[in-house]
């Protein structure tokens, strides 16, 4: 579907996007939502179209009614000229980088990354000759000063997974095109919706469908939307590894979709309502929310996002292990699990001092993660403060 009326040519609002990208009623009977299309084998009408392959779908490697419509969809979205889909967010990164780097190539991976981001260039990434260099997350344009000759690709993460720092993507970006390199962003905290990538100078956006487009931690998913300078060699890849993404996660991705703009704006309400509550607390030394006035980014993220999520950390004051698990094991509304972006919430505490090797991790007390859910606030803030009890009790 075209990204404008025909009539007037103005341009589509985000919420009549979101209803009507990818949809296509016409091929399906009339009914409003592509069905799940399962199967591998696909009949050709003759042995010319077998040759020549000159129809919309050859193998059920190659894509489906249901995989088109999410692709189309997202690609609208996030102002990209091309998507992919993955079986999760994880695949999408894989995926994304190997499109763009060859044996012998150096990377620049910022030092906050998604940790499994940095298992994948330590492990796999190495053995196949490609070197990774960690960065400052804030290094912002002076990452001019790292980039070689053989430099493919820097990847960023705005904001930061678990610590919260905010990079500097337009100068990031502008450093990095400058030497010939491409730009990778994992946006999955933002979305589209509040982070435009392909705008802000991203050649690849990574996302992980499993949190906020899907809403309801029932699906695994990855996409990546590239630039049309990007999106052949990714597409190339993609086509090569055969990494497709279930027929059944696919569909409600685009169901998630419909509503996706709705429930963030709920989750960044939720989000800022609580983080600015728990600023105030005095068993709380930091809250690492980009949104809040208080955060070392929110200058960034002011001038390049257009909302924040339901997702931020929290520096507890120095308490004993023993206590922060009593803090944790009596919580009744937050569950203690690794995801986000659903309608519950969780919490995890996290460390990133063993595995950051460009910074130091040092935030004086015990992080939190806190993803908000759509419980009661008042609700949620009683489980806590019944926590914070527990916590003082067992220190």
């Amino acid at each position: 579907m075209q990204n404008f009326d025909e009539g007037s040519r103005k341009p589509r609002g985000l919420g009549t996007r979101l209803v009507h990208a990818g949809r296509r009623p016409d091929e399906q009977f009339g009914f409003i939502n592509t069905p799940i299309y399962r199967g591998s084998t696909v009949l050709h009408p003759n042995a010319r179209s077998l040759e020549t392959r000159d129809v919309p779908y050859v193998y059920g490697t190659k894509g489906t009614p249901t995989i088109r419509a999410l692709e189309e969809a997202w690609t609208e979205l996030s102002g990209a000229a091309g998507t992919v889909l993955t079986p999760s967010g994880l695949a999408a990164i894989t995926v994304a980088i190997l499109s763009v780097v060859k044996a012998g190539d150096h990377i620049l991976v910022p030092d906050s990354a998604y940790r499994p981001t940095r298992i994948f260039c330590d492990g796999v990434l190495k053995r196949l000759g490609v070197e990774t260099e960690y960065y400052d997350p804030l290094l912002g344009g002076g990452i001019a000063a790292l980039m070689r000759a053989r430099t493919s690709l820097v990847l960023t993460e705005a904001p930061g997974s678990q610590s919260f720092e905010m990079q500097d993507i337009p100068a990031i970006a502008q450093a990095a095109h400058a030497e010939g390199a491409l730009v990778a962003m994992d946006n999955t905290w933002a979305t589209p919706i509040f982070f435009p990538p392909h705008e802000r100078g991203v050649d690849l956006a990574i996302e992980a469908g499993t949190k906020y487009l899907g809403g309801h931690s029932d699906l695994l998913l990855g996409l990546v939307s590239a630039n049309a300078r990007a999106f052949p060699a990714l597409r190339e890849t993609f086509d090569a590894m055969a990494m497709c993404a279930g027929p059944e996660d696919a569909f409600l991705a685009l169901r998630g979709m419909r509503t996706m703009s709705l429930r963030l704006k709920e989750a960044e309400a939720r989000g800022l309502a609580l983080a600015a509550w728990l600023e105030q607390r005095p068993e709380v030394s930091q809250v690492l929310h980009p949104a809040l006035p208080s955060h070392p980014g929110h200058a960034i993220w002011k001038r390049d996002f257009l909302g924040s999520t339901g997702l931020f950390s929290v520096i507890l004051k120095p308490y004993p292990k023993k206590a922060v698990a009593a803090f944790l094991d009596g919580l009744e509304l937050f569950g203690l699990g690794y995801s986000w972006g659903g309608y519950e919430s969780l919490v995890i505490p996290f460390d990133c001092s063993s595995y950051r090797t460009a910074t130091r991790w040092e935030p004086g007390g015990p992080a939190l993660r806190f993803q908000v859910g759509l419980e009661d606030m008042d609700d949620l803030k009683a489980d806590i403060e019944a926590g914070f009890a527990r916590l003082a009790a067992a220190s």
